[in-house]
């Protein structure tokens, strides 16, 4: 296939600074992959490029996706399973994306989603990049430290079920080989320097970006992204999400404590999705912010400086790979103020009335869409003839039936 790659590399003003200089625009018809991994700015990013979709062809790229971030595609690329509870991903999702890309010509294009981290082994990531373009793809990784990551990813891995406390997760993510439950894929995809260098295998160092993102700098991820496209500045721009926040301590455990009671009652994954993460959990987002009264979730000393010496591991190993790096790798091993007071534990984490009643009005708005009805087995016992335990789990029955019928 050939492609209009004459415009070469070339500075761009403005450009943000990498340890190798000015940074330059990628080569025109470029497919530029943006694998994430999780909690590095992806979610703001991919608002950024859908918010500009339109605009982008007046300056040769394109954003081939009908949404703005193709979860459905990337987990069916990587042959991994769905959200708990969310529709299966299927090749369609897949193959339909492909033919987005296809349709860009030979014009830029970036695709982005951090579930391209969770490939699982070198076989799928040289298909991936063969059937987006072979030798037009260029691969950007966007990475941040460790320590900031792991509350961000436990609270996450709580809305899809995670039961475990976090002190206790972190047990057995730092210290209980092989570090992989109750979630491998959490090294899968924040071994950084093992990400990096799979993507090496199936491209080369010359095709591979690193950008260390700088958590002081709200705007620099846009204008890097802007700098390897070839935009102008500005035009990225952040989008309010306020369904993407992070949960606060009190938040998440109350989600962890009723994910303790949805598993230890056998209700389907499916009522999980549309009740709870999608119902309950989604509402509080939108209808509540944090304020300063409310608490943290807090990393232990221990496991920040554990994190900060897995980040300086990848950070060497990174350096030797020679791939292109933007920002200051530094910042991977630095190791973030601890607070001379830290929060109160889990067990003294008190949620606000009005944030419970929040969320509790997500799960009943989610439950209006499908109604129940009641059955002649149902009306032939009296609530009081029936547990509270078989009632939950028959009313999760039928609202799932219903859910299925819609």
């Amino acid at each position: 296939m050939e492609t209009d790659c004459t415009r070469g590399e070339a500075p761009v003003n403005n450009a943000p600074i990498g340890p190798i200089g000015p940074l330059t625009t990628l080569p025109a018809g470029t497919r530029l992959l943006h694998i994430g991994p999780h909690k590095t700015g992806t979610t703001a990013i991919q608002g950024a490029l859908f918010a500009a979709k339109d605009q982008l062809p007046e300056h040769g790229v394109e954003f081939p996706a009908t949404t703005r971030h193709p979860m459905e595609a990337a987990l069916a690329a990587c042959a991994r399973p769905a959200m708990m509870g969310d529709t299966v991903p299927t090749d369609k999702h897949w193959t339909r994306l492909l033919q987005q890309v296809e349709a860009t010509g030979t014009r830029t294009s970036v695709i982005s989603s951090e579930f391209f981290a969770d490939a699982p082994d070198d076989e799928t990531i040289a298909r991936i990049v063969d059937q987006l373009g072979g030798e037009r793809v260029h691969i950007l990784v966007t990475l941040r430290p460790i320590a900031k990551i792991m509350p961000s990813q436990w609270q996450q891995y709580v809305q899809n079920g995670l039961r475990m406390g976090y002190e206790n997760w972190l047990e057995h993510m730092l210290r209980k080989a092989p570090y992989e439950q109750p979630n491998p894929s959490f090294w899968r995809r924040h071994r950084h320097d093992r990400l990096v260098e799979r993507w090496i295998r199936a491209v080369g160092p010359d095709r591979v970006t690193v950008v260390v993102v700088d958590d002081r700098d709200r705007d620099g991820l846009m204008r890097t992204f802007e700098a390897l496209l070839g935009l102008p500045e500005n035009l990225l721009r952040p989008v309010p999400d306020t369904a993407n926040r992070s949960l606060t301590l009190a938040e998440t455990e109350m989600l962890r404590k009723l994910n303790v009671e949805f598993r230890g009652n056998g209700l389907p994954d499916e009522l999980y999705s549309k009740l709870v993460r999608n119902g309950a959990v989604m509402h509080m987002k939108n209808a509540c912010s944090p304020t300063a009264e409310d608490v943290k979730i807090s990393t232990p000393a221990w496991a920040v400086e554990a994190a900060g010496r897995i980040g300086a591991e990848m950070v060497e190993r990174i350096a030797a790979m020679g791939v292109r790096v933007i920002g200051d790798p530094a910042l991977l091993s630095a190791l973030p103020a601890i607070p001379a007071q830290p929060g109160p534990p889990a067990a003294e984490a008190r949620i606000a009335p009005e944030v419970a009643a929040q969320a509790l009005y997500g799960a009943l708005a989610a439950a209006a869409a499908a109604p129940v009805r009641h059955t002649a087995e149902a009306k032939s016992r009296t609530v009081h003839q029936t547990s509270s335990k078989e009632l939950v789990r028959v009313l999760g029955h039928r609202c799932l039936k219903k859910l299925r019928r819609q």
